[in-house]
């Protein structure tokens, strides 16, 4: 099972997406391709994302269940803790204190 969510990116990154996924919700893609054909949708996320931002997660034997990576900025940042791997919020720029 892959799942990828997509926030404000090109529409040509999203017609892409929709060839290999369906797109169940606005930007939500789900569907059940090989490791191949993962890692190229992720070839085609990084090339097509300019200033957009792309989580993608598919099933593994991880601990977890499952594995994710991300793309484009987003307050949520990826971290490995202990062989987990989990997210963390960044600070938010703009907020005053």
């Amino acid at each position: 099972m892959l799942v990828v969510v997509t926030e404000a990116v090109p529409p040509r990154l999203r017609g892409r997406l929709a060839i290999w996924l369906l797109e169940v919700r606005a930007g939500v893609y789900v569907g059940d391709v090989n490791r191949r054909v993962r890692e190229m949708i992720w070839e085609q996320v990084n090339a097509l994302v300019e200033d957009g931002n792309v989580v993608m997660a598919w099933s593994s034997r991880h601990e977890s269940g499952f594995e994710f990576q991300t793309c484009g900025k987003n307050r949520r940042v990826p971290v490995d803790y202990e062989g987990l791997r989990l997210v963390r919020f960044a600070p938010d720029p703009e907020a005053e204190w």
